[in-house]
């Protein structure tokens, strides 16, 4: 993997897993190793690897490169100038990684859970040993999101992000809405695909989308990482006649992770929401990934691709082996910071609890189909101070006692609106809990 044309002695780097990212990684920097040393000024050779199944691995490099069981092999060799940890989840992730950097060794990381959960212990360490942890990868695959946010958009005081970061979930809901199915046949046919784990908990609940989210605040607005600050709501709860009545309304609902600076404090939230089906965002469809940056100077700006897949991450994994590679030898002080903002300029904000926020909604409510239960139910949405958009009711078929009321409705204070649903579910005609989902302009 060493080009020969390359006359600077190669930077050499030790792989901590090798499963899909990692197989994808060593085929990108083997296929690509010419293109590659020339925009880093020096070869990337990967000199060991520490992988669960030694075999299996064999049979994929050969005899050229020491395969290891034991992870220390790579932490503690001493050729190794950048350990990149592709092992995924908190632990031995976090403490790999420490130890990795107390020995001066950079890390290169894609693993969004490890540093929502510990990325500032691991920054401070980084900066303590002059070392870089370079994390790409860890949000939305292939789409260079962290590189637009920590470089090109520098010039910009960042007012909101909103993205799709989490590709099983917007599979789904693109299943339910082109094929009119059940999320349960949808997250079945995303297990099929491969799309979804066996236990589809962190992508489906929106865990996944808050770890990154957390990341991509921090770096937006220079604040702290706080994975605890991130209201999470997912998916599973959603039914097909939500998605068919939000396109009728002229919505379609994806799972955003959305985090705002607002005059009391951060916003960081993962939930459903309607988007207007005018917005580029609302038509990402399948399995891809779109982050919408708000900038005061450069305005909304759109970034999309693949935000999973063994090359689509490696791609992401090589560009930062490529920035430590060029910044190997310069001063610390030199490094783009971790975060965007210079060590000292990293401050805590007020987090917004989700009950302080104000956006607008669309509800569901299924009611007795007789006189007067429309006007209970605006009574008490007024009474939280909640005006109506729009509504329409469904049609009930022959014989059939109950319908569907859908409702939208101007900004209001999330708590008024948690009162207000309390007051309507304690209605004798309201047959069931009300179905909520935000609603973003996203303007």
């Amino acid at each position: 993997m060493r080009p020969a044309t390359c006359p600077v002695k190669p930077i050499k780097i030790g792989l901590l897993g090798f499963g899909t990212v990692g197989r994808g990684t060593y085929e990108v920097l083997k296929r690509n190793q010419q293109e590659i040393a020339r925009r880093a000024g020096r070869g990337i050779e990967v000199v060991a690897i520490a992988v669960r199944d030694v075999d299996k691995a064999r049979a994929i490099v050969g005899s050229t490169i020491p395969l290891s069981s034991d992870v220390n092999d790579v932490i503690r060799h001493p050729d190794i100038d950048i350990v990149v940890e592709l092992m995924g989840g908190y632990e031995p992730a976090f403490s790999l990684a420490l130890d990795a950097i107390k020995r001066g060794k950079h890390v290169v990381t894609a693993n969004k859970a490890m540093l929502a959960r510990h990325g500032n212990e691991l920054f401070d360490a980084a900066r303590t040993h002059g070392v870089m942890l370079a994390f790409e990868a860890a949000v939305a695959g292939g789409v260079p999101i962290i590189k637009a946010l920590r470089e090109g958009l520098t010039a910009n005081r960042i007012e909101w992000i909103a993205g799709i970061i989490n590709g099983t979930s917007n599979f789904i809901l693109s299943e339910m809405r082109s094929r009119g199915i059940t999320f349960a046949t949808a997250l079945k046919e995303a297990q099929r695909l491969g799309y979804a784990e066996a236990d589809p908990t962190f992508d489906i609940e929106g865990i996944d989308a808050a770890h990154k989210l957390a990341i991509l605040s921090s770096i937006a607005f220079g604040v702290p990482i706080n994975i605890d600050a991130v209201y999470t709501e997912g998916i599973s709860k959603l039914a097909k006649e939500d998605i068919k009545y939000a396109e009728h309304l002229g919505y379609r609902i994806k799972l955003l992770a959305i985090t705002k600076r607002t005059s009391a404090g951060i916003e960081l939230r993962v939930h459903p929401t309607l988007v207007p089906l005018q917005r580029l965002i609302a038509n990402v469809e399948g399995a891809m990934n779109a982050v919408l940056i708000k900038g005061d100077a450069v305005g909304t700006t759109l970034y999309y691709g693949q935000g999973a897949g063994s090359e689509p991450t490696a791609s992401a994994v090589i560009a930062d082996l490529v920035d430590v590679t060029r910044l190997h030898t310069a001063d610390p002080e030199n490094h783009v910071p971790h975060l965007a903002f210079q060590s000292e300029g990293v401050a805590a904000l007020p987090w917004l609890s989700v009950d302080d926020t104000v956006t607008s909604y669309y509800f569901r409510m299924r009611v007795a189909d007789q006189p007067g239960v429309l006007a209970d139910i605006t009574r008490n949405l007024a009474d939280g101070r909640i005006s109506i958009d729009a509504l329409f009711q469904r049609e009930p078929s022959e014989g059939e006692n109950q319908t569907d009321i859908i409702m939208l409705t101007h900004d209001a204070l999330e708590r008024d609106v948690n009162a207000a649903i309390a007051r309507i579910e304690a209605l004798p005609t309201v047959l069931a809990p009300v179905i909520r989902v935000r609603q973003e302009e996203l303007l």
